[in-house]
């Protein structure tokens, strides 16, 4: 570094270092920084994609209040259970409002008939109060198996009987029911916990992941949940208890992430 020999040399000498000083520690500063940055955007490998990952950041500045959470299994002390009640703690834990509802325990009629099928039809108080939940819910959590590529009955009868018409989707002027419907659901995010005995690699290849379709595609996304997130767990008839823990901590970091603590 370069001295002047002038009378205030040693001043300007000490600015050169002070400046100098300041600048290095900026530096180091920023490196630190982006360093970071970089480290929370190298975020472990899972099957959340990049969308749902920034969906999921942006998210936590966001507030659910409300999460309804329909379990359709019928033996109690089943994984599925355990995994409704993971999902339902986790959300009480980040302050939301959990409305749970184990249709077996409940012994839920899943039977539609013709004359509850019409939008302005009279429905059992039991349904009304359903179609209620559904659509003021903030969020949608749904637990059962795999049966032969679809829900249990119980489950589907749900699906008739409550995600219907004027509740969860409607079709606009003009539209004598041959177009696409346009969603009325007011949860912004919905996720389904399935388990099963097949391998990932025979549903994928012999199968093509039904439940994929049927709950993406057919339902949430018809009816206007655009933010969807789906997890399989398998093979339960072998499974382990270590396994099964992985696995409800992993239900727990799910719903933590699509449901954080309100901000």
């Amino acid at each position: 570094m370069k001295t002047f020999k002038i009378e205030a040399g040693k001043t300007e000498s000490l600015q050169i270092k002070d400046l100098q000083h300041r600048k290095s520690t900026i530096s180091e500063s920023f490196a630190r920084s982006k360093s970071l940055i970089l480290k929370d955007f190298d975020a472990p490998k899972t099957k959340h994609s990049k969308l749902e990952v920034s969906m999921q950041r942006n998210q936590r500045f966001r507030k659910f209040s409300r999460v309804i959470l329909i379990l359709g299994h019928p033996t109690k002390g089943s994984f599925n259970h355990a995994i409704a009640d993971a999902a339902a703690s986790k959300l009480r834990e980040n302050g939301h409002e959990a409305i749970y509802h184990d249709l077996y325990a409940e012994k839920f009629d899943p039977l539609l008939f013709g004359e509850e099928i019409a939008k302005d039809a009279e429905l059992d108080p039991q349904i009304e109060k359903h179609c209620k939940e559904i659509k003021e819910a903030d969020g949608i959590i749904i637990i059962h198996p795999n049966w032969w590529g679809q829900p249990p009955a119980i489950l589907k009868g749900y699906i008739d009987r409550v995600i219907r018409a004027g509740v969860a989707y409607e079709f606009l002027e003009g539209d004598d029911g041959e177009g696409v419907p346009n969603g009325l659901l007011k949860a912004e995010t919905a996720i389904v916990f399935n388990t099963s005995n097949t391998p990932e690699k025979r549903e994928l290849e012999v199968f093509g992941d039904p439940l994929e379709a049927i709950w993406k595609n057919c339902i949430f996304d018809l009816c206007g949940v655009k933010n969807f997130y789906r997890k399989m767990y398998r093979v339960i008839v072998t499974s382990n208890q270590e396994e099964r823990q992985l696995w409800l901590e992993d239900v727990a970091k799910t719903v933590d992430m699509y449901f954080p603590p309100g901000k």
